[in-house]
């Protein structure tokens, strides 16, 4: 893992695009002053605000908890005037510096607990929507697992041919298919490949 310039090393790292995408910017504040206040053992209670009381409101106060850190422990590191806010870190293996800057700071992290006995699920045959044929969505109504555009990029990105054909013909809505997958399997041949359109498509023709 990195480490700081005084040699303490990166508990955690997260990727900057996860803060503006959930809309919450606050979080940078937060994570600046728990740096201050773990440096100055001191915590901060704060009623929210905005820049109505003063222009630069927040961030002045940030960056005064981060001077006072930075005078009451002797780290230049803590407040930089030239870039306040963000420091160097290093590489943990080459020890050499990062070409950015970071944020480094103590934030509060809380991690959901999800249960797997909650989200496994599994449907060999179930209920069929009459107007396209294909399987339901939700595991509460017994269904299969949507495979949307997204999943189909990635699927042709990895050059997975023969799980895709799958995955739109005998798993998802080809009447036929599913009819002569059926039967060579009590039999035991080999699964013959759909031939063909898709229900999907005939309803849209």
């Amino acid at each position: 893992m990195p480490y700081l310039q005084d040699g303490r090393p990166i508990d955690m790292v997260f990727n900057l695009l996860g803060v503006p995408s959930r809309m919450n910017v606050e979080q940078l504040l937060e994570c600046l002053l728990g740096l201050a206040g773990s440096l100055l053992n001191r915590y901060y209670r704060i009623a929210p605000f905005d820049e109505r009381y003063e222009q630069e409101a927040s961030r002045k106060l940030v960056f005064s908890g981060l001077y006072q850190a930075n005078k009451h422990t002797a780290n230049p590191w803590v407040f930089e005037p030239k870039y306040p806010g963000k420091s160097r870190i290093f590489y943990g293996r080459t020890r050499s510096p990062f070409e950015q800057l970071v944020i480094i700071g103590k934030p509060y992290i809380l991690k959901l607990i999800h249960q797997v006995d909650d989200k496994i699920h599994g449907c060999s045959s179930g209920h069929y929507a009459l107007v396209t044929q294909q399987p339901l969505r939700r595991r509460s109504k017994q269904g299969g697992q949507r495979v949307g555009e997204m999943e189909v990029w990635a699927l042709e990105g990895f050059g997975v041919a023969h799980i895709f054909q799958e995955m739109l013909t005998y798993k998802s809505h080809h009447i036929r298919a599913h009819q002569e997958v059926l039967g060579t399997t009590i039999i035991g041949g080999t699964i013959p490949k759909p031939k063909d359109a898709l229900e999907s498509f005939l309803f849209l023709v």
